[in-house]
């Protein structure tokens, strides 16, 4: 059966998935060939935000919905910028659990673990030994749901899940998210058709409009330029995102900042 993770990888140019994956994934390439080129872009802005949020003095990143390793993984990027950085990686994929050992690779100084655990399982992933030996809680934390929500259905309530996340978190802590939107989307078929191909290959997906993403990041001060199509947040002259159409992107992002509240 086919596997979000594996169509990630697909999309990706990677070449850890099977038959049944590129099977899917090429039947939903001819709906919407812009998804690969939205995956990679979306894999892009994952690395201008966890550098963005390195260069704020974030040591510590908690990475949810990691996905299998591919380049530029959260821990290449934060300690490249500084080598005692710590990641902590979490999926509920048996085939990302398989690439754990690639995963845990990181410098000397710093430190990488990885957890087998679902997104809705908070409260095991916030207390697990994994999660304690590698993060100080009364510091601020990077948590990252990049391409993981709209996963989740809404009947599980993902805005309420992460609440819990990022109370979790002291003042100072950032988030790092990115979601499949349709509202890029020229033609609503197209995205009907995209997420029915998910559907039709065992995966759900929920595609949200932009005002139910910024409600993700309430409370949290967002970071400019806001929420918007993720080859476009804080864009470093990349000519793929240059050249990138708001339609292709397919997903917004954003990155917002803790406050201190009275």
């Amino acid at each position: 059966m086919p596997h979000a993770a594996r169509l990630y990888d697909y999309f990706l140019g990677g070449k850890d998935n099977f038959a049944a994956d590129r099977e899917a994934a090429a039947k939903m390439l001819e709906i919407f060939p812009g998804l690969a080129v939205g995956a990679q872009a979306n894999r892009r802005f994952l690395g201008r935000a966890v550098r963005f949020a390195a260069n704020l003095g974030i040591r510590q990143y908690l990475d949810i919905g990691t996905g299998i390793p591919a380049a530029d993984n959260t821990h290449e990027v934060a300690q490249s910028v500084a080598a005692d950085s710590r990641v902590v990686y979490v999926d509920n994929d048996p085939i990302v659990l398989a690439h754990a050992r690639a995963l845990l690779q990181g410098t000397p100084e710093g430190r990488t673990a990885y957890l087998d655990a679902d997104f809705r399982d908070h409260r095991r992933i916030l207390s697990a030994p994994e999660t304690a030996g590698l993060i100080d809680f009364t510091r601020p934390v990077a948590l990252l749901t990049v391409a993981l929500l709209h996963f989740i259905p809404d009947e599980d309530g993902p805005g309420e899940i992460l609440e819990r996340y990022k109370a979790a978190l002291p003042p100072g802590s950032v988030m790092i998210l990115s979601h499949a939107t349709a509202d890029l989307v020229d033609d609503p078929e197209t995205s009907r058709a995209v997420v029915g191909g998910y559907t039709g290959a065992g995966v759900s997906l929920t595609a949200r409009p932009r005002e139910r993403t910024e409600e993700f990041f309430a409370g949290w001060d967002l970071v400019e330029p806001g929420v918007v199509p993720v080859s476009e947040w804080r864009p470093d002259g990349n000519l793929h995102d240059a050249a990138l159409a708001p339609a292709q992107a397919g997903a917004f992002a954003g990155v917002a900042i803790k406050p201190v509240r009275p």
